[in-house]
Order: structure tokens, then sequence, then C-alpha cells
């Protein structure tokens, strides 16, 4: 009778083979970026095509359907936690613009922030909440928003304002230990939390310091070139149509107290989604009946001033169903990828072509940045890397730490640049900005990566295994054999 053929049997994918959905992948997105531009397509068909290619390699490789549907849900599973922050923040928006929350911070803005200084200020207060909170998409989906209307009052370009956003955003999402890849990263490498943390203090202080220099010196082009009639008029515009307090503004700080109180983002955002619709209700005298509908069908803005109607005609659950549904497929492809064995191929790949410690390094970052273009989703790009090179930095005898940092310097930062990614995807539908174009200006999730593998080759702030830590290690050992 013939037995059946159990993981460990099946033909390991070849490069060739593990590369064949990923060319795939790219192609037919560059068709439909380029060569198909006038009908206004979407990556979503670019990655159901690729996924039916990863399929068909899968059962190339001796799986079955029922595996390959495993590995679908499976990695589908990966993204549940964040779609529903992600549906809760489209509710949070709907009523946060309704209830005049945004609209009060977009007013106050005005009257606060110049325009030299504006680009640094918005990643400063980004980063200051995003720390607080240890969420880059909390983060973005408030303070972000309403800087946006701030900035598009002073003439600056929405792409540049949402890159400062996404760059501010990430250094707290990257630095604070709230976050989950913060926690993620160095579960992964087998490194403590707060010795991750400080340790990536060395490559992300000095990079967002280089990144306010840039926006400062960006900054001095729009000093001076305020049109204050723009400006009087989008806030007459608010005024006549919102009751503007600065009672308003206690919405969003209520929500930073409680992700600051260790309260989880999914709890905090339906809560500041709750304080949304009662201001909504109380504030503004809108309607249940209208307060409803703004959570699930957003607003549409009608001011009378084509650019405030824009900016605040958003927002609502309905208004995430794209985003969502690009994630679904996004991960989908990078399930099966995962689940075939060829994201496992691809990152062995790398790995063989580092060569000293600043290879290693490279192929880290390398290797994350490619799983967020490949398999769409920021965990694989912390998770799969880490899994692959954890023995091969204790062989060079390099602390865990260096290898949760070159996850966080590849993997984090670079998941909002990539359209397809969940983040990317996120910030684009939350920011209002087209695809690419915030990518120049968000300097630190740029320059970060390369300080990384700059340190990595002239060992700058590397750390290596002192004898205790190799105590350590070989004790741990022990208890779990143990155990």
């Amino acid at each position: 009778m013939n037995q059946p053929r159990n993981e460990s049997q099946r033909p390991t994918p070849s490069l060739t083979l593990a590369l064949l959905p990923v060319g795939v992948l790219v192609g037919t997105l560059y068709l439909t970026v380029v060569y198909l531009r006038a009908f206004q397509l979407t990556t979503h068909v670019a990655l159901v095509i690729g996924t039916l290619v990863a399929g068909a390699v899968a059962l190339r490789l001796g799986q079955k359907w029922e595996e390959i549907e495993t590995s679908m849900i499976e990695g589908i599973t990966l993204s549940l936690r964040a779609l529903l922050i992600l549906l809760s923040i489209g509710m949070l928006i709907g009523t946060w613009i309704q209830g005049g929350i945004v609209p009060a911070m977009i007013y106050y803005g005005l009257t606060l922030i110049s325009p030299g200084l504006f680009l640094a200020a918005s990643a400063l207060i980004c980063a200051l909440v995003s720390v607080a909170t240890g969420s880059s998409w909390s983060t973005a989906a408030t303070v972000g928003i309403a800087l946006i209307g701030i900035g598009e009052g002073m003439g600056i370009d929405r792409a540049q304002v949402a890159g400062a956003v996404i760059s501010g955003a990430y250094f707290g999402d990257k630095m604070s230990p709230l976050s989950d890849t913060t926690n993620l990263a160095p579960a992964m490498a087998g490194a403590k939390l707060f010795d991750h943390i400080r340790h990536m203090v060395y490559t992300t202080g000095p990079s967002m310091l280089i990144a306010l220099v840039a926006y400062g010196f960006m900054g001095r082009s729009h000093s001076g070139s305020v049109d204050t009639s723009q400006v009087d008029a989008i806030r007459e515009a608010i005024s006549g149509s919102y009751t503007i307090s600065p009672w308003l503004l206690l919405p969003p700080l209520g929500v930073i107290a409680l992700v600051v109180l260790r309260l989880p983002a999914l709890p905090a955002v339906v809560g500041g989604w709750l304080l949304g619709a009662l201001v909504a209700f109380y504030t503004q005298a809108r309607p249940l009946g209208a307060v409803l509908k703004a959570s699930y069908s957003g607003v549409k803005s009608k001011t009378g001033h084509a650019l405030v109607d824009d900016l605040l005609s958003r927002g609502g659950l309905s208004s995430m169903f794209s985003t969502m549904a690009l994630i679904l497929v996004a991960l989908t492809f990078g399930g099966v990828m995962e689940g075939a064995g060829m994201l496992d191929t691809l990152a062995r790949a790398v790995l063989g072509l580092a060569h000293g410690d600043g290879g290693l390094v490279l192929a880290t970052v390398a290797s994350s940045i490619g799983m967020n273009i490949l398999a769409s989703d920021q965990y694989l790009a912390v998770v799969v890397p880490g899994r692959m090179y954890c023995h091969a930095y204790a062989e060079r005898g390099l602390a865990p730490k260096n290898l949760s940092r070159a996850l966080e310097d590849g993997g984090t930062l670079t998941s909002a640049l990539i359209p397809w990614n969940t983040c990317g995807a996120f910030m684009i539908a939350t920011l209002g900005v087209q695809p690419w174009s915030y990518v120049p200006y968000a300097l630190l999730n740029l320059i970060n990566p390369l300080i990384s593998i700059v340190y990595g080759y002239t060992g700058i702030t590397l750390t290596r295994l002192d004898e205790e830590e190799k105590h350590d290690g070989a004790a741990t050992e022990r208890e779990e054999k143990d155990a």
C-alpha cells in the first residue's frame, strides 16, 4: 500500500520555480501600470494572477489543493487583526469628520504652524504620537489626516506632507515598546525587547535627524509662500459648517491616553469612534441616523470650498473595502508562496551571497525588503528572514539584537513604501495620495535601511556575543531540554 508523502519528502522548489510567480507578478504589475494605465486598473488582478501561478507551482511540487487552500487561509489569518483595525479606523474617520474633530485640528493647526517648519514639525508630531501609541496606522489616520489638510491650506504638496507623516509615524512604530513589530522582531531573533530598542537608537536616531534637517531645507522653499486669503477662506469654510471648540481636541487625546495605558489598538480605536459619534451627536447636533451613516458610508462634505470638501469627503467603514480586498489577495499570494517553500528558497538564495558581517546584514535587510514586496506584509518581512538568519548570526558570533535591528530597519520601515503591501495600501487609502508619489519624501524610511547596511560593513555598533551571553544561551538550552 502506498504511504502518503509527508512534507519532508516533497521536492524543494528550485530558485527558478520560486522566481516564476514573482516574475509573473512583477510583469503583470508593469503591464497594468505602463500599458493599461488608461483603464485605471488596480493591483488586485495582478496579485490574483500571481497567486494562480504560485498555486500551479505548488501543485507541480506535489502539494494537494487542500494544502494550498490551507496556506491561503493561514496567510489571510495574519491580516485579521489589521483588517479589524482598518474597518474601525474607517468608522472613526467618518465620525471624527462629522463631529468636527478633524476640521478643528485643521482649523487650529492653520494658525499654529509656519510653512517653513511645517514638514519637520509634521514628522516630529507624528513621531511623538506614534511612540505613545505604538501604531503608525492610528497616527496616520488621525493626526496625519489633519496635517494633510493643514499642509494643503499652506499650498504644500500633499505627497511631501504624506512623506513627513509616514516618516514620523514609522519612527514611533519602530521604537515604541507598544508596537507589535517592535515586540515581534526580538522574539524572532531571540533578543530582549529593551536591548532591541536601545540597539535601534544607533540607526534610527541618526536617520531621523538627517530626515528632519532635510525637511527643514525643503521647508525653506515654502517660507513666505502662504496665501493668507486661502488660509482664511479654509478656516471660514470650516467654522461656517462646524461648531469649532478646543474641546474637540479631547477625543484624539483620549485615544492616545487609552493606548498609552496599554489598551490594545482595536478597543482604543473603537473607543475613539464612539467618542466621535457622541461629539457629532451633541456638539454638531447631527441626527443619530446621520452619525450611523457616516460610520458606514463616510462624509460627503458640503462646505462650499472645493479644497475643504475634497479633504473632508472621506471615511466610513465602506471606504476601506478596496484596501481590504488588496490586503486579502496579497496575503493569499504570500501564503501560497510560503506554504510551498518558495519564500524559503528565495531567502536561502540570498543568504548564499552573504560574505562577512556586512554581507549578512545586507542579506537580512534585502530579504526583509524583498518579503515586503513579495509577501505584501511587514509581519512576514520580519518573521521569514528572522527564521532564516538567526543561526547565521549566532555562527558569526553576533548578538541577536543585531538581527532584530536589521529586521526592523529593512522590514518595518520599507513596508509603507510598497503600494500593494498592507501598510502601503493603508497609507495610500488613509492619506489620499497616489501610489509611489510620497516615496521620495518618506526620508526616514529610505535612509534607515542604508545606515543599517553601512553599519554592517563598517562594524559600527555591531555587538558580539560575549562569554556571558554564550553562557546564558547554553543555560537556557539546558533548561529547555530539562523541561
